[in-house]
């Protein structure tokens, strides 16, 4: 394995982490402070709190993989696909809302990007054997 590939899941890793973190610690703060977040519906902390836990989740899965690559890509490569899946739903909902390209610019970095990274690790640094 090289060492790019790890640094960068354990980068990723810590940013869910604090992502997670705040869902669940402070949900109406994260609802209030994420750009477009107040305009997918009413808050729900159950839900934030949810979606926070699968945020930790990912996290667990990308910081197993920076430490341990061969071990830890089952759990990064689980983590990816539900990223991608959550990138896909901000896809659709963009397609279906009245500015599309000003969602998914919105949802760039913080959707997209945080998907995409996980899913390229995921797809280029399999183990052998996995």
């Amino acid at each position: 394995m090289r060492g790019w590939d790890r640094g960068l899941a354990g980068l990723m890793a810590l940013m869910m982490s604090a992502n997670g973190a705040a869902m669940l610690a402070a949900p109406l703060g994260w609802y209030d402070a994420v750009p477009g977040v107040p305009a997918t519906g009413p808050f729900n902390p159950h839900f934030v709190r949810d979606i926070g836990a699968v945020y930790l989740a990912c996290a667990l899965g990308l910081g197993w993989f920076a430490w341990r690559p061969a071990q830890g890509w089952p759990a990064m490569a689980l983590g990816a696909a539900w990223l991608t899946m959550h990138a896909a739903v901000h896809v659709y909902d963009a397609t279906c809302g009245a500015r599309p390209l000003a969602d998914i610019q919105r949802d760039f970095v913080g959707v997209y990007l945080a998907a995409a990274v996980p899913l390229v690790l995921a797809l280029l640094r399999k183990p052998r054997g996995a």
